[in-house]
Formats: C-alpha cells, sequence, structure tokens
C-alpha cells in the first residue's frame, strides 16, 4: 500500500513537470512566434516610409523656398521621378497642412530613345530628357496638346527649360489609373499629365494669386 502510494505521488509529480514544461515551451516558441510576425509587420510597414519621408522633406524645403522667394506659401505641385512611371508620382501638395491634396501619373523625357522605361536627366537643348530642379508655373496657352502652362526653370540643372519648351501639358495616352508594373508612355521632357488630371491641378494654379512652384526630383 505504501509503495502504491508512491507510484501515485511520482505520477502527479511527473505531470505536474510535463504541464510545467509544455507551458513553457509553449510561450517561449509561440510568443516567439507571435512578436517575430508583429516586428515583420511593422518592418513591412517601415518600406512605405522612405517615400513619404522623401516627399516630405521636399515639401519643407519647398515651404521656405516659396516663403523666401513670394511663391503661393500653401501649395505646390511635387514629381518624384524616382518612382516607377506607372506608379502615381506627381503630387498637388497642401504645405499648409502637410497633406497630399491630389496625385497622379507623369510621363518622363525619352531623352530621344524609341522608350526610356526608366528615365535620364538632362538640361541641354534638343535632349528630350526630364530636367531635375524647380520650376515656375508660367502663363496658361492652348497649344498641340491643348491646354498647357510654361515653365520657368529656376536651378543650374533645369535653366534651359523655357528655351527648350519644356511645360506642364496632357496627353491623352496618359491614363488616369495607375498601370503599374506597365510603364506609360514617354514626352519629349515635359511634365505630361493625363487630361483629367491636368483639369484638377487647373483648378488650383488658375485660382492661385502668386505663382506655383512645381519641382522635379529623382
Amino acid at each position: 500500500m505504501h509503495l502504491l502510494s508512491m507510484l501515485k505521488l511520482i505520477v502527479k509529480i511527473f505531470a505536474v513537470i510535463l504541464t510545467i514544461a509544455g507551458v513553457l515551451i509553449f510561450y517561449y516558441y509561440g510568443y516567439s512566434s507571435e512578436k517575430d510576425h508583429h516586428l515583420n509587420i511593422e518592418y513591412n510597414s517601415e518600406n512605405e516610409k522612405p517615400e513619404k519621408i522623401k516627399l516630405q522633406d521636399y515639401a519643407d524645403k519647398a515651404k521656405l523656398y516659396c516663403k523666401s522667394k513670394g511663391y503661393n506659401p500653401n501649395e505646390c505641385i511635387l514629381i518624384d521621378m524616382s518612382l516607377p512611371s506607372g506608379k502615381n508620382r506627381i503630387f498637388e501638395y497642401d504645405m499648409k497642412n502637410d497633406s497630399i491634396l491630389s496625385e497622379g501619373l507623369v510621363a518622363h523625357g525619352s531623352c530621344n530613345y524609341n522608350f526610356l522605361t526608366n528615365p535620364k536627366f538632362s538640361n541641354v537643348a534638343g535632349c528630350g530628357c526630364t530636367a531635375l530642379g524647380k520650376y515656375k508655373i508660367g502663363n496658361k496657352y492652348v497649344g498641340r496638346f491643348g491646354t498647357a502652362y510654361k515653365l520657368y526653370g529656376l536651378d543650374s540643372s533645369n535653366s534651359n527649360a523655357y528655351k527648350r519648351n519644356i511645360v506642364l501639358h496632357s496627353y491623352y495616352l496618359v491614363p488616369d489609373k495607375e498601370p503599374d508594373p506597365v510603364p506609360i508612355c514617354n514626352s519629349l521632357g515635359c511634365a505630361m499629365t493625363s487630361t483629367n488630371y491636368l483639369t484638377i491641378l487647373s483648378k488650383k494654379i488658375d485660382a492661385s494669386a502668386k505663382p506655383v512652384l512645381l519641382w522635379i526630383f529623382d
């Protein structure tokens, strides 16, 4: 009888040990797995931040520039040419509230190739390339592609913009929705959007009492 009691006690102790071990194993591996998964989610969301941080950085610089030069201090247009052409990369930016008012597709220059998937940049007359830098959006007119705006280069990197006839205009082959990973068509160096998106931009440009800044960066 004494032996039987001892065996039962040993079994109970062993069962308790197994239970504690099971709890510890579950806590370690299970919690670690959930923790790692949570960290992965956070890491993946971080991958989107560089684009937003970059846009914010240029918006902050644009705000200072516009204030010092007498440009519209509330809104500007930013173009991030480091993004694929099939993605929205022209942004109507509210500098007063640090927010994006609208976004759309914009073509880059072909540099006189039949087609150029990734942009190259040049300020040389006749090159057909996009030129990086800050632009003053000038007079509105109706040209070969309909409504367009003269662009004046404000930096050494785009100083020939006016002589090169670089303008902001629309083209019927630029879509309204992102086709990424399919690229959109090229321009000859102009900031070329869809017809509908230029209509959106026109409302703010035309209503502005002060010049509007357009900044193309990479």
